[in-house]
């Protein structure tokens, strides 16, 4: 099978199918969902809190329960991303493929704007590749990945806000304070970003599914046992 060594974009035949996506990288992605949803349904509860439980506080942990639950999330997404940059280097060419765009392509632009008129349906069929599409990850880049930076150092920001200054946490994140002039600043920016990151899950959702049926190749099935399935050969 013939594949463009920069952009993964499939040229010529015979396909075969391919092992992309490697068990830590498919294991990080769906620990990774199930903290955005676990961190999306707390965090907006502990910013619109549901009204008061009758009874002593001391006799309820409800609130409690939710603040540990979102911030066990947040630990657990800050140590997988950590985890995926490590993967970044050791791993595949497709492992990195999340952190380096190469932007520096002409074949690359050029699959961006084949894949954005695709998209609008303005082209019949989209190109193969055995990796992300270059729309998809320049949306995985400008979307998922500058956002969850923005989300994991924002809310270490807060959790840090709960110590004085002087003390460890605030040694190692009170900057982000700092840079943003103010605590309510970091909530407002951390409250942003999940919606950013919301945002980008339901049009991700919705382009793995469109994708599947409509472009050629496996995709919901890739994310699960890492192999890349053909349908139909290149510009067919």
């Amino acid at each position: 099978m013939q594949v463009d060594h920069v952009t993964g974009r499939v040229e010529g035949g015979p396909l075969v199918d391919t092992y992309v996506y490697e068990a830590p990288v498919r294991l990080w992605h769906w620990v990774t969902m199930l903290c955005v949803m676990a961190l999306g349904v707390t965090g907006y509860l502990i910013g619109a809190p549901l009204p008061s439980i009758g009874g002593e506080a001391v006799d309820s942990f409800f609130f409690g329960w939710i603040r540990m639950i979102h911030e066990t999330s947040g630990w657990v997404l800050a140590i997988a991303f950590l985890v995926r940059i490590y993967w970044a280097f050791v791993g595949n060419r497709s492992s990195r493929a999340l952190f380096i765009v190469p932007f520096w392509s002409g074949k690359w632009w050029a699959g961006l704007f084949g894949d954005i008129r695709y998209y609008l349906f303005l082209k019949k069929h989209g190109d193969l590749w055995v990796g992300h599409n270059p729309l998809a990850q320049f949306a995985m880049f400008s979307m998922f990945m500058l956002g969850a930076v923005v989300l994991i150092l924002t809310g270490f920001g807060l959790f840090a806000q709960q110590y004085p200054w002087g003390t460890t946490w605030m040694n190692l994140f009170g900057w982000v304070t700092v840079l943003l002039g103010e605590p309510q600043a970091v909530r407002t920016v951390h409250h942003v970003a999940m919606y950013y990151m919301l945002l980008f899950a339901l049009i991700h959702t919705y382009m793995v599914f469109r994708e599947d049926i409509t472009r050629g190749s496996t995709v919901i099935s890739t994310m699960i046992n890492g192999i890349r399935m053909f349908k139909r050969e290149p510009g067919a």
